[in-house]
């Protein structure tokens, strides 16, 4: 158990939840701290531990600790990782296709999250919980390229407050079947789950369940009328976006049998995965302020593909 600390409640305070008041005062710890120790019993007010509906008022003092950290059950595992950066704050990766970001149902022990625990042992924020330490954001298994990962609490509320007001910066590339009649686009389609089949998501009438979902296209290339190299940037983060709106717009991703792909005979070189490669994340230093812009280049399978097409 860490050092008991003491906090006088300040005049003003009329009327608080305790985990609140002590979240204000101390900031460098979250409001889900403070509640985990609450339920440990290790907030104190006059002496007797208080509940998560506590109030406390100006002159009450909170005497309180924080629960050791339980180590998680997850093996760290030494697997190899692509970093574009790293600090004390945080660090980007360059996830490879067929990773998995966090443990789950009939996953194994080669997960991105498996791979931090060893890279950074122990340094990883904890918000996550145990089996997603550091996630602040996902890749799909098949999607390739950048993703940021906070290896303190600070770093994390301060990343994922940057996603959830949208201000970060989300590029990615993809190959969609066939050529998009304009350059260029916008899709705002709500997006909620497939009714039909749960595991797959699916552009949903306006007040029928779905998200509000923003993607920005544009094609980089052509080749001839059976594919296209387009650009999406995000300006939200929805399960399985850029995939489900170009699906959309009858442009599924190649290789994505999920939303509409299917083997051609006219494509030398089949995709053997989903061609979707997250180029660019744009953000600022949860603690700096300065401007981060990681940066991926295309994997070898993603320029075997473009190069197979170009010879078509």
């Amino acid at each position: 158990m860490s050092t008991v600390e003491t906090h006088i409640v300040p005049e003003g305070v009329r009327h608080a939840r305790a985990d609140k008041a002590l979240a204000t005062a101390f900031p460098e710890h979250s409001r889900v701290a403070f509640q985990r120790s609450i339920d440990a019993g290790l907030v104190l007010l006059r002496g007797k531990p208080v509940d998560r509906s506590a109030t406390v008022h100006a002159g009450d003092v909170l005497q309180f600790s924080f629960a050791d950290v339980v180590t998680t059950e997850l093996r760290a595992v030494d697997i190899p990782l692509d970093i574009l950066f790293e600090d004390k704050w945080l660090l980007a990766v360059n996830k490879p296709a067929g990773m998995v970001v966090h443990p789950g149902a009939g996953t194994r022990e080669d997960t991105l999250v498996h791979a931090l625990l060893s890279h950074c042992a122990g340094t990883l924020s904890g918000i996550g919980g145990v089996e997603r330490p550091g996630i602040v954001h996902r890749l799909d298994r098949e999607t390739s390229g950048v993703i940021v990962v906070a290896k303190t609490d600070v770093a994390h509320r301060g990343l994922a407050k940057q996603f959830a007001d949208r201000t970060v910066i989300k590029e990615y590339t993809a190959l969609v079947v066939g050529v998009p009649r304009l350059l260029s686009g916008t899709v705002q389609k709500p997006i909620g789950r497939n009714v039909r089949h749960r595991h797959k998501m699916a552009v949903v009438e306006e007040g029928h369940g779905g998200r509000a979902s923003w993607t920005d296209w544009a094609v980089v290339e052509r080749y001839g009328d059976l594919a296209a190299l387009v650009t999406c940037t995000l300006h939200t983060g929805r399960t399985h976006q850029i995939r489900v709106h170009m699906a959309s717009l009858g442009h599924p991703l190649l290789g994505d049998s999920a939303y509409g792909w299917k083997e051609s005979s006219r494509m030398a070189r089949q995709p053997e995965r989903v061609m979707l490669h997250s180029g660019r994340l744009s953000l600022r230093h949860p603690k700096t302020g300065k401007m981060l812009d990681f940066r991926a280049p295309l994997p070898a399978d993603f320029r075997a593909q473009i190069k197979a097409l170009k010879k078509g």
